[in-house]
């Protein structure tokens, strides 16, 4: 990833999240979620958003799909926001990292309440 890009996503970020805290998108099905970073291609063709949901794995699965479903909208607003050439198609993912993070963690807390630490 380019210097470029790194920036851009960082950058897409806050915006996408500032989209969501403020209610802006219409979409029910989106929950709770929080963007956790942006990868973007070098031709700024394609950009893959990973998003953290809070929720039942339904929940997860429908605030990415309605989230999947409001990526025109999202694209329009980074255009107005953002001034580059072409705003990359949006592709939104579950980001697992959070979850396995927590059970790594709870693993470790159990082996050392276990004393095998």
């Amino acid at each position: 990833m380019s210097r470029r890009t790194d920036r851009l996503g960082k950058l897409f970020v806050q915006e996408i999240s500032g989209l969501i805290q403020k209610g802006a998108l219409k979409d029910p099905r989106v929950g709770f979620a929080t963007i956790s970073r942006v990868d973007i291609t070098e031709d700024l063709s394609y950009a893959k958003v990973r998003v953290s949901v809070m929720g039942s794995d339904k929940e997860k699965r429908d605030s990415v799909i309605g989230l999947n479903n409001s990526a025109g909208f999202i694209r329009q607003v980074l255009g107005k926001v953002i001034k580059i050439r072409k705003i990359p198609e949006l592709a939104f993912v579950i980001d697992e990292n959070l979850e396995h993070a927590m059970h790594i963690e709870s693993i470790l807390a159990e082996l050392k309440q276990k004393g095998d630490l």
